[in-house]
């Protein structure tokens, strides 16, 4: 595996000097990393073997028709990435550490070897993650942790499809598996935002296409219902990210006001989301979300991935509705400076120039 060889020789190198906290966290990422790939099998020879229950089989084949529509119809990357199984023996591969300071949603960023910086810190152990975060919040910073099913290398090793991805519905694992390829086509470094959002819309954008092609009309069905909703939950978020905004940019206010305040909107924008609630008709929605309780960190984690998404909707418009084309325009924008890109995506522009 040499490009396993020279991940852990750069980290090594590059590491030496180092501080020992900084060493330990690439430690565990190299061996969580390997530990992942060592599991690997060709998903044709799981789906032969012997005794393998029927549901785990259908949803292989499923994942390998998936994988041939994304390469063959959405002209995502066609490479070994999603064609072999792991089963890693736990229900999240990674946990992300999302941390943001009281008065701000700006989240803190963190930098890495190859990939640059990101708005979250991974670990491959939960007991890690959690333990991370207590140590933010006691530098007075609010933090989520959440567990992630499935994330990708960027291209640099054949991502496997996962034990945490086999519980999924068809559309949830063609949305993930579109997103994390998505990735591996375009990826912008130092911005988790525009990376995240670009996945997101053409995670979306691919499943319609997959549900269409494969005559899924009551899929599509429920699946626009749910794209629907999930935008209402969206659009309550970035509300409420305004007036947090507003608030925390006060100078006229004590830290003691602007708490309180803060507070007190994110009650407003629980009860809120309950209102909105009740309009659908569904037991599907974001109670677990609300009920575990608001912060910064919640709210900056939910903008990430969804906040330039119409952004790259118009561009897409803008583009004919050809992927290729859409591609293309979002690879330029990719080279443009950060600022540019954010107020391209922010304003929905369909044409721009660096």
């Amino acid at each position: 595996m040499p490009r396993l060889f020279t991940l852990m020789l750069a980290v090594f190198l590059i590491l030496a000097t180092d501080a020992c906290t900084t060493f330990r966290y690439y430690a565990q990422s190299v061996s969580g990393q390997m530990s992942l790939l060592s599991k690997r099998q060709s998903i044709n020879q799981v789906i032969a073997t012997p005794g393998i229950q029927d549901a785990t089989r259908e949803q292989l084949e499923r994942i390998n028709d998936i994988r041939e529509f994304a390469s063959q119809h959405l002209h995502l990357p066609e490479n070994n990435s999603y064609r072999s199984y792991a089963d890693i023996g736990r229900d999240y591969v990674v946990w992300n550490v999302f941390a943001v300071p009281e008065f701000s949603l700006q989240p803190e960023v963190w930098c890495y070897l190859f990939v640059g910086c990101l708005s979250y810190r991974g670990y491959f152990s939960e007991e890690n993650a959690q333990r991370y975060a207590r140590e933010l919040e006691q530098q007075g910073l609010d933090v989520f942790v959440g567990g992630v099913a499935a994330y990708s290398t960027l291209g640099w090793f054949d991502d496997p499809v996962l034990n945490t991805m086999l519980k999924w519905d068809r559309v949830r694992l063609a949305k993930v598996m579109f997103h994390e390829l998505a990735h591996q086509l375009i990826y912008i470094k130092d911005d988790t935002g525009f990376n995240e959002a670009f996945a997101d819309t053409v995670a979306q954008v691919g499943v319609r296409r997959w549900l269409i092609a494969t005559v899924q009309y009551e899929l599509q069905m429920k699946f626009d219902q749910e794209m629907q909703r999930e935008n209402q939950f969206v659009d309550l978020v970035s509300r409420y990210k305004e007036k947090l905004v507003a608030l925390y940019n006060n100078k006229a206010l004590s830290e003691n006001t602007k708490r309180m305040q803060k507070n007190s909107l994110f009650t407003q924008m629980k009860e809120d989301y309950f209102r909105i609630r009740s309009t659908w008709d569904t037991d599907e929605g974001y109670d677990k979300w609300f009920e575990a309780g608001l912060n910064n960190a919640r709210l900056a984690a939910v903008i990430t991935y969804r906040q330039y998404v119409p952004g790259f909707l118009a561009l897409l418009n803008s583009s004919n509705n050809e992927l290729s084309t859409f591609y293309d325009v979002v690879s330029t924008l990719g080279k443009c400076e950060l600022s540019l890109r954010h107020r391209v995506l922010s304003a929905r522009l369909p044409k721009f120039d660096c």
